[in-house]
């Protein structure tokens, strides 16, 4: 549990097909930290329960789409976990374990199950915890 996600440059083009490549690579290591199952995978893409096949070609290191709403996801996601390792920084299994977590902030409800609701659940995870950061 010891694995740290690259960063990737804050110039790369991540509409390029390499960018997207990392993409796929730090959101697919990003979902196994966390433990999500495939289900919970797509629903944090945008993509229905029935996308099952997609989120396995990413795994199998296919890049991510080249779609504004996708690559926005990609990057909450990677936001979130940037937030997560700096408010725990010497916990990774804390940070990992977060979002599976109930959170009174979210009314006893995982950040996971927030975050799957929808792209406003996604940006209200986010928002909570760059605000935190900010304290």
């Amino acid at each position: 549990m010891n694995a740290i996600i690259p960063i990737p440059p804050r110039k790369a083009d991540i509409h390029g097909k390499q960018g997207r490549e990392s993409l796929a690579r730090m959101v697919v290591k990003l979902f196994e930290l966390w433990g999500l199952n495939t289900g919970d995978q797509a629903a944090l893409l945008g993509l229905s329960s029935d996308s099952r096949s997609t989120v396995a070609r990413y795994k199998k290191g296919s890049p991510l789409a080249d779609n504004a709403d996708l690559i926005g996801r990609a990057g909450h996601l990677l936001g979130i976990h940037k937030s997560l390792r700096i408010l725990f920084p010497h916990n990774r299994d804390l940070a990992y374990r977060w979002v599976a977590t109930p959170n009174r902030r979210f009314d006893g409800q995982t950040p996971l199950s927030i975050m799957t609701k929808g792209y406003e659940g996604l940006l209200a995870v986010r928002r909570y915890l760059d605000f935190e950061r900010g304290r």
